[in-house]
């Protein structure tokens, strides 16, 4: 009886000879396919994770750019209200005061005050047929396109609420077309107010985050 047979065991269920099972260490490839697993999983979480801040710091870079553009808008905006044409002094404005109202002598007394303000005073008289009782508002200053955004704002501040409107007319003379809610010129402190709120300059534009203007 071999030595391997249990005590009290034979027959059939005897074992004979000088060999025996051996158990084998796990086969490498199982490891190699754990080790893959692995790897993946830690390049995943590692990719996930960058995703993850580019996320975050694009966020504020992008946040940052829509702020400069903003501020290059603004500073672009200032930028052209410095380029605009220098105003006139109302002695370099010549007005024709024109009475659109039933009330007679309108025009004169306008005119007159005009003159004291320091305009330049041209015809003085009733309005044409195209205006004549058809102004509806306090006047109309009326003048070329030229004028828009020179002589018309400057005596706008004259008269609070007139409508400004340009036409074809070559010259430089600027109409003071006086409707029926005209009551009087603003007062004289009101209306040097307004036109030195007109003359402000703009200010100068501030530097980006960069140190550089926009």
């Amino acid at each position: 009886m071999s030595m391997l047979t249990p005590p009290g065991m034979g027959g059939k269920y005897r074992i004979t000879g000088d060999k025996y099972p051996r158990m084998r260490r796990p086969s490498g490839r199982r490891r190699i396919v754990l080790a893959a697993i692995a790897a993946l999983a830690v390049a995943g979480l590692l990719g996930w994770g960058s995703l993850q801040l580019i996320d975050v710091f694009g966020g504020e870079d992008e946040a940052s750019a829509a702020s400069g553009t903003k501020d290059c808008v603004t500073t672009q905006q200032s930028d052209a209200a410095r380029q605009r044409k220098p105003l006139p002094e109302p002695a370099q404005i010549k007005v024709n005061v024109l009475n659109a109202t039933p009330r007679g002598g309108l025009a004169k007394e306008t005119a007159d005050e005009l003159k004291k303000r320091g305009f330049a005073i041209g015809k003085v008289g009733n309005a044409t047929k195209a205006y004549d009782k058809k102004v509806e508002g306090p006047g109309i200053v009326l003048g070329p396109k030229s004028a828009t955004d020179t002589a018309l704002p400057v005596l706008a501040t004259q008269v609070a609420g007139a409508q400004r409107q340009t036409d074809t007319r070559k010259g430089g003379e600027i109409d003071l077309i006086l409707g029926s809610r005209f009551k009087d010129l603003a007062k004289k402190e009101d209306a040097d107010k307004a036109l030195a709120a007109l003359a402000k300059p703009a200010p100068a534009p501030s530097p980006s985050a960069d140190g550089k203007n926009c």
